[in-house]
Order: structure tokens, then sequence, then C-alpha cells
């Protein structure tokens, strides 16, 4: 690469990646493999963005993202790419079992019929109702809710006990906020396309599939030995011809007469480079992004300093030896109108190897806030919500008093989740405006195209292709 600049360094490249969270990761790794050259630039020490794997007194725990699913083809491929720092490590088939709190204590979610007719999440009428499904009629409101579609679909008890507490254990959200076709599109398209999510769903697994995208067996899965080997395998390889500044701070994009960017950044040091670049690729957030555009394009993107992120609070629990509490299955999340502090506990020791220092120690994930408890981060310290985490995890799990955990740690992400609320379409708009009339600059991240570690690769390696395609 050429290289010059106001300190007598000058550069340019194909692309300009602002991020190195896994979207930006990913979109680095498929560059790399198409043989683009890119800069990426990160304002933290690390890459990674929120995913964090820490090794502490034998267990190895996750403080971000946990676990993903095998929904895409791209999650492979760049597990692929990543080797052999990276292994793809699929969640055991305790995994398939996945509990909701009800009055006191857990229930198992129902898999099948006959389990369906017997649990006490659901109301009656709505356990009777599920086999008519089919024949109800195909919403018009391209704007409904997960929770209004669910609703007028299933019924209110399995909104109640199945859709929101995933929708407030997985993505930190309210079921009657989240707008169906922009968070959950695949849902939304089994009614649109099939008039039915259970007719749709049995169409969808009988048609023929590629032998890539058998890749997508829509498994839980991490990495061995935690999500960070999967950053770092990434990172190691697309540095050997890519280039990665960390520390990069004060970002400013300039568009040149030509469509080209100049993107200037000061370096640890604080000196400034600058990179002429024919494409930018942004993968930060909204507040993030705003103040980095030119001057001509603040007011346009000025919405997008508003984009909605849930919080949240992850307190993570060690047990050297917990032989009495039982633990097998996936985890466990809470619906909103059971009013407990806890939006969900995982349980990455029963899925994955290698977790805990002894055999039958036990690891336990909770996580709190998001949009339904916000006010959990208002007045209270670090130490007082993790003290209020292990209070619910020792009456919810059962756990005898006299028992001490080995370790405890905590972690707060006043940004955690991107919200597909009830404003999402005037964001989605305002980003499809500005990249439809400045063409080399791609606004990727979790601001648009889902939810989820799976989304973010997918995401990732897709915009990198497109721009490979037309370089």
């Amino acid at each position: 690469m050429e290289q010059t600049n106001k300190n007598g360094r000058e550069e340019s490249t194909s692309v300009v990646i602002i991020g190195g969270g896994l979207t930006g990761l990913a979109a680095a790794a498929q560059l790399d493999m198409s043989g683009v050259p890119f800069v990426l630039l990160e304002k933290a020490p690390r890459v990674g963005g929120q995913i964090q794997t820490r090794h502490r007194k034998g267990y190895t725990y996750e403080v971000g993202p946990n676990t993903g699913s095998v929904s895409t083809p791209e999650v492979v491929e760049l597990f692929d790419y990543a080797a052999p720092i990276a292994r793809l490590e699929e969640a055991n088939p305790t995994a398939e079992r996945r509990w909701i709190w009800k009055g006191d204590r857990f229930h198992e979610l129902p898999s099948g019929l006959m389990s369906g007719l017997k649990t006490p999440l659901f109301s009656w009428k709505d356990k009777l109702g599920i086999p008519l499904e089919p024949t109800r009629k195909k919403g018009t409101d391209p704007n409904e809710t997960v929770g209004a579609l669910a609703e007028r679909r299933l019924g209110k008890s399995i909104v109640d006990y199945a859709v929101d507490p995933f929708i407030g254990g997985v993505y930190a959200g309210d079921p009657y906020q989240f707008i169906t076709r922009f968070a959950l599109p695949k849902l939304y398209r089994l009614e649109q396309d099939y008039g039915s999510f259970i007719g749709g769903s049995v169409r969808k697994a009988a048609e023929k599939k590629s032998e890539r995208d058998k890749l997508a067996t829509k498994k839980v899965f991490s990495a061995e030995g935690g999500l960070e080997n999967l950053v770092q395998g990434v990172y190691r390889r697309a540095k050997e011809k890519g280039q990665f500044v960390l520390e990069a701070q004060d970002i400013q994009l300039t568009e040149n007469p030509d469509k080209t960017w100049l993107v200037t950044y000061r370096n640890s040091d604080g000196q400034e480079h600058s990179i002429t670049a024919k494409y930018v690729v942004t993968t930060v957030r909204g507040d993030q992004l705003v103040p980095m555009l030119p001057d001509a394009l603040v007011d346009q993107a000025s919405s997008l300093a508003r984009f909605p992120y849930a919080p949240m609070i992850e307190v993570v629990v060690g047990f050297d030896s917990l032989p009495c509490v039982d633990r097998n299955a996936f985890g466990g999340l809470v619906p909103s109108r059971e009013k407990r502090k806890v939006l969900g506990i995982l349980f990455p020791s029963s899925c994955f190897k290698g977790r805990v220092p002894q055999k039958d120690g036990a690891l336990f994930t909770l996580f709190m806030g998001g949009m339904r408890d916000r006010e959990l981060f208002i007045g209270k310290s670090l130490d007082e919500i993790k003290a209020e985490g292990l209070e619910e995890l020792y009456a919810m799990m059962d756990i005898p008093k006299e028992i001490e955990p080995s370790l405890v740690d905590a972690v707060a992400y006043s940004h955690a989740i991107p919200q597909y609320d009830t404003t999402y379409e005037q964001h989605l708009n305002t980003m499809t405006k500005i990249m439809e009339e400045h063409p080399t600059l791609v606004i990727a991240g979790g601001m648009r195209d889902g939810i989820g570690m799976a989304k973010r690769i997918t995401q990732g390696m897709n915009v990198a292709k497109e721009i490979a395609q037309k370089l």
C-alpha cells in the first residue's frame, strides 16, 4: 500500500472498516478471502467488541454474548477461516431443553404434542387452539409487533409464557414493541408466504437444500475454549494481509469528489493519519457513527444517534461442586409478568465442555436489566446489582445457602442489544437513503439485518462479498 499523511505517511486502500466487533471481523475475513485490501479501525485496544471470554479460577466464561445459532452457512465458514485457533462447538443435547419460570419454579418448555398438552405454562384454550393455527387469517399490518402477531395466531398465554420470555431473555426487548418483519423476518415470512407458522415450517423443512445450505444446522454454538478464540482466530489470519489499527480515535469521514473517502484518525500516540478508500464500511452504533460523518450528512443522519439499545448486566456465578442442583438444560427464561429481577439464567457448563474446574462444578450466567428493567441501572452500584442477582439465583435454582460460590463476576453494558421497535422503520429509511445517495458508504452492524451473532457474521461477510464483486 502507498502511504502518506500530515506526519509524512500516506495511505490508500480499497476498503476501510470502522469497528472491530463481530461484523467488522467477518467483513475483514471475507475481504481477505476475496483478495481485497482493507484497513480496520477500532477505538478499543482489542478487537471483538462485546465478545469477551474470561479464564479465572479454572472457569471459562463469557461476559458478552454467550451463544449463537448456526442459522446460516456463514457461521461455519467463518469458523473454517479462523481454524485452527477457533473450533466450532455445538451445544450438547442438553441445550434442547429450555425452562420457563412460572409461579414458584421452572417448567420445561413443551417440545411435542403430549408435553404441550400437559404443560402448566399455557391455558387449555390456547393448547387446544394450536391445531387451528393454519386456518387463521393472514395479517395485513406490515408493522405488526411480534407479540400481537403471536397472540393473534397462537393465543395470549403462549405469548406470556413462550414469546415474552424469549424476546426478553434473548433480545432484552418487549414483544409488543418489536416489529416482526424487522426483528424476526423469518417468522413474518412464514405467515406472509405460507399463511401459517405450522404449515410454513413444514413446507420449509421439505424444501430441497444445497450442500452449503445444509451447513445451517440451527444448533446452538459457541467456540471451544470460549468465543474469544473465534475473535483471535479471525484477527490473526486477517492481519497477515489486512491492516488493523487499534486505539484509533477521532475518526472522521470526508467524501471526495470522485466518491472515494478520506478517513482521518489519531493513533494511540496522538499522531494524525489519513487513508483514502474506495469504500467505507461502518459497523458502530448510531451515536458513535453520526459524529464521524461529514457535516453535510450529520443533519440527515442525526436520528441514528437515538437508535435504541437495551442495557444489560451479566452476573456470572461458579460453584466448584454443586451435585444437588438440577441444571440439565440450556437455561431458564423469565416472563415479564412473573416480576423477577432477572431476565433469564443460562447454564453454560451443562451445554459446553471445559467451562468448570471440576466435573460436578456449575457455571451460571444471569441476565438482568433489558428494556423490561432499565431502572436497574439507576442509583445502584454494580456490587449491589450483583448481590440482587445472587439472591435470585439461590432462590430460583434452590441452591442451599450454606454453599458459597467459588466465582462471582459481573459486567454492565449501557448499550447491549439493538431494539427493532416501533421507531425502527424511520431509522432504516434514514440508513437506506444515505447509502443510496452515497453508494460507497455502507452502514452495517446491529442497526440493520437482524440481531444475534449469526446475523452479524452473515451481514459482515455478505457486505464484503458485494464490495468485492463491485471492485
